[in-house]
């Protein structure tokens, strides 16, 4: 069985609390927060890949604090693009893989299919941009190999994310107000563990993929789902009126994108991965929460 030794960063996060516990068999893991590996550091990056002497490196930490971003944009580029300089440098020296996961979010919306991986980027937001510097940074480092994996909407049990913030709204207001004209897909944290694992022992060439769940919503459409299936299993324990409403009336400091299915074709074939619809993985984690 092939034996792998995967360092995996960002380790007080969502998507590296699910790697954690989608771990296949013959993988060793070291699961690294900010207190073991500090990234902004290009030092202590060599000194703990030096000590791990992992074979591949999966990036999960970033800054994603969209609208804080437009406020903080030195504090979001040094994670997201600077420090991934960085890693993609001292993995490259070392002949380390690198799997880095970016977003939905360098893209501008104004496509009315799917966003293919070569399609241009044109992000809206600090958050956006600065995930895009990081892509490029990684595109640049000579001899690396490497995967960058954009995802979007990602949600898990624990954490900030959309599932958790409308659960805890449910729970406090009887009328929730969610936007109705932006348009993605829902990604199970652990959904996304599964492909980035497929990736951490794919022997490919070096690209850019797409993953989400299957399926289209808008978070006006995932809203309603969270509230039905937590209905169904008493995670919601009154009744709320879910209203939709246009962007323009919930101004944010960041500019997102109206669009932005992502097409997963391409990685679905190359990854060997079964695409589950995002309302079958939705039940999947509420009923996890349910137990």
């Amino acid at each position: 069985m092939l034996s792998v030794k995967v360092l995996v960063t960002g380790g007080e996060g969502q998507v590296a609390h699910a790697l954690g516990a989608k771990i296949p068999a013959g993988l060793d893991l070291a699961l690294l927060g900010r207190r073991e590996l500090d990234l902004n550091d290009s030092q202590s990056i060599c000194t703990v890949l030096d000590a791990v002497q992992p074979a591949v490196v999966i990036n999960a930490a970033a800054y994603t604090a969209v609208d804080r971003a437009e406020a903080e944009p030195d504090a979001a580029l040094r994670v997201n693009g600077l420090a991934v300089r960085a890693l993609a440098e001292a993995c490259a020296s070392r002949h380390i893989r690198l799997i880095h996961i970016s977003t939905d979010f360098v893209f501008d919306g104004q496509k009315s299919s799917p966003y293919e991986p070569d399609d241009a980027p044109n992000p809206l937001s600090v958050y956006g941009a600065t995930k895009l510097e990081g892509e490029k940074y990684v595109r640049a480092q000579g001899g690396l190999e490497y995967l960058i994996v954009r995802t979007a909407w990602v949600y898990s049990q624990t954490g900030r994310n959309f599932l958790t913030m409308m659960l805890r709204l449910f729970s406090e207001r009887s009328v929730v107000q969610v936007v109705a004209d932006q348009i993605g897909t829902p990604t199970s944290a652990h959904s996304l563990a599964e492909c980035l694992w497929h990736a951490a022992t794919d022997a490919g060439p070096s690209g850019t993929l797409h993953f989400t769940d299957a399926g289209v919503a808008s978070w006006y459409d995932f809203a309603q789902a969270i509230y039905e299936e937590g209905r169904e299993r008493g995670l919601v324990k009154r009744e709320v009126e879910i209203r939709p409403i246009r962007t323009d009336e919930y101004p944010t400091p960041a500019r997102r994108p109206a669009f932005s299915v992502l097409d997963k074709s391409t990685s679905l074939e190359r990854l060997s991965l079964q695409p589950i619809h995002w309302r079958l993985r939705l039940k999947e984690v509420l009923s996890g929460l349910s137990k």
